[in-house]
């Protein structure tokens, strides 16, 4: 395993992390036990890198991460997010910021997290969305800053609103961010426009989601694919959706021919190969997707006529929500 400098937080960190949505919800049944052997395996492996959410199960993939930890000797980072109060989501630009994200709101859903995480101090505590309209008064993050001089947090981070991941910009110049959390894929390539530039200027750590665009740049899945109605990609690759990622996919495919790399060592690199992102958090659901996926990082760098064929997929779709 090969590792990377978090940004200004001076972690270690590394460059495959563990994405912990799948073991606590929304993807489909999942066995706590296979929950455990992959957390195992991956530490066993080098990862040390852990982000996970609230949200999850309602706090069961924390709990989960928490217990697997208790058992281990190795120092592994973990990275929770807590959601606004109810509301839209994502955030409209008419929410109230002191509604959405309150002192004592913040305050009670970190408690929480603690709680579930068994800790009396969080590695990473990130806002799970936010709005740009609540950027000329940040208030959560002033909130979190002093959470952060209490020793409850130790760490700042916002995870991007996925329609307007460029929102986080002007807070990472500004200081209020020490990481953020984004989506970059051989897809969607937009934050190596300013957003990932502004982060290596700021010194500000990327955390990189959604690397596997939910699972299709993994290149397993055909265009009259099923998902159960538990999964959320029932509703992201709803209609033709599916079947048209599918198909660019597979001109991907084309490209990456006589190159050595699978489809899945594929999207890693690319995102990798940009000097800004420090880990990228793959979901892991089981031993073999913790193999395959962390194997990645000791794998030679990718050959820069390679990126630049990849580049050339950008697909300007926006973001996909829930259906048509």
């Amino acid at each position: 395993m090969k590792y990377r400098i978090l940004g200004k937080t001076g972690i270690r960190v590394s460059e495959i992390g563990f994405g912990a949505w799948a073991i606590g919800s929304h993807w489909g049944a999942q066995n706590v036990s296979d929950s455990v052997e992959a957390l195992d395996k991956a530490i066993d492996l080098g990862m040390n890198f852990i982000d996970t959410a609230l949200v999850y199960g309602n706090g069961k993939s924390e709990q989960i991460i928490s217990e697997v930890l208790k058992e281990r000797s190795e120092k592994v980072v973990v990275a929770t997010k807590i959601p606004p109060a109810d509301g839209p989501w994502p955030p409209s630009p008419y929410c109230n910021v002191e509604e959405r994200y309150s002192e004592k709101y913040i305050r009670t859903a970190v408690d929480t997290c603690r709680k579930n995480l068994d800790t009396d101090c969080i590695d990473m505590l990130q806002l799970h969305t936010w709005t740009r309209a609540w950027n000329r008064n940040p208030k959560p993050l002033d909130i979190l800053h002093k959470l952060k001089s209490e020793g409850i947090i130790k760490h700042v981070g916002i995870s991007t609103p996925e329609h307007d991941q460029n929102a986080l910009i002007y807070l990472m110049k500004e200081g209020y961010l020490d990481t953020v959390q984004l989506i970059y894929n051989i897809f969607d390539q937009e934050p190596a426009a300013e957003l990932l530039p502004v982060a290596l200027d700021a010194n500000v750590g990327v955390i990189v989601r959604v690397a596997f665009d939910e699972g299709i740049l993994t290149g397993k899945y055909t265009g009259d694919h099923l998902f159960p109605k538990d999964d959320f990609r029932s509703k992201y690759f709803e209609g033709d959706r599916l079947a048209r990622a599918v198909a660019r996919v597979e001109a991907i495919r084309k490209d990456i021919k006589g190159s050595g790399y699978t489809m899945p060592q594929t999207a890693l690199k690319f995102v990798l190969s940009h000097p800004a992102v420090s880990t990228v958090i793959t979901g892991i659901r089981n031993e073999d997707q913790a193999s395959g996926n962390i194997e990645v990082s000791d794998m030679p760098d990718m050959p820069e006529a390679l990126i630049k064929k990849l580049r050339r997929h950008i697909w300007l779709r926006s973001f996909w929500y829930n259906g048509k």
